[in-house]
């Protein structure tokens, strides 16, 4: 399998959760007492129109080859697509709902695409990102990134899940430097299990106005954190109005 997931977010969880044995009984959970910070500020100069774009508008402003030297983006085969993983602990929720490919609250409009690094290509490793370019109503785009910022401080010794296929356990969950775009950002990475081998799932959210950009790259090769490229988030954020 390549180093990063190449389909949608549906068909990670379902890969996951077909590897993933019966969560283990008794597990403690780091738990947050206290108020999570908000989401970094990526930049507090930027400013947003905070309109709610529609599917149509969101194509318009999503990434294109040529965006960034190198990449070739193309839309993402089975993007519709979501899993059905639901968290057993209520605190994790946020972040379940993320490696479905469906954050929550739902957006009102979403597009999909596949970014491939094409220096890499024919390579095992090559670096494949997906995004997820969501709109919301105003005021509700804000919530998508403070409920997974509040989910990453409670729920750092993992959590499990249920639903789709059958339950998954996911072992660790940390917070990533941000990258620098759009009016608040945060990284995270979610440290999951195929057929008993540890798959880390590391995961941009990017903020500007009533928009967020979701990137997400995964490897099922060594282990190793796998990097989302910043150039990325930053070209996509200054295309957003």
């Amino acid at each position: 399998m390549k180093k990063t997931a190449t389909a949608a977010a549906a068909a990670l969880v379902l890969c996951l959760t077909a590897g993933c044995g019966t969560p283990s009984s008794g597990s403690e959970r780091k738990e947050s007492a206290s108020p999570r910070p908000a989401p970094d500020a990526a930049n507090k100069h930027v400013t947003s129109s905070g309109e709610t774009l529609g599917e149509g508008e969101l194509e318009k402003v999503a990434l294109v080859s040529g965006d960034v030297p190198g990449f070739a983006v193309t839309p993402l085969q089975g993007g519709g697509e979501t899993g059905k993983e639901r968290s057993e602990q209520p605190e994790c929720q946020a972040l379940a709902a993320v490696i479905n490919g469906a954050p929550e609250p739902a957006p009102s409009a979403a597009v999909h695409r596949t970014l491939m690094d094409e220096s890499e290509e024919g390579r095992d490793d090559q670096t494949v990102v997906t995004e997820i370019l969501t709109s919301y109503p105003q005021g509700s785009a804000v919530q998508v990134l403070q409920g997974v910022k509040d989910a990453i401080g409670a729920c750092g010794r993992g959590f499990s899940t249920t639903g789709g296929d059958g339950p998954s356990t996911y072992t660790e969950v940390k917070e990533l430097p941000a990258p620098k775009a759009g009016q608040e950002a945060l990284a995270y990475q979610v440290t999951g299990s195929f057929e008993g081998t540890k798959v880390p799932l590391v995961f941009q959210l990017v903020r500007t106005g009533s928009t967020v950009v979701i990137f997400y790259a995964a490897n099922f090769i060594d282990a190793k954190t796998p990097e989302i490229p910043a150039r990325l988030a930053t070209a996509q954020a200054a295309k957003l109005p």
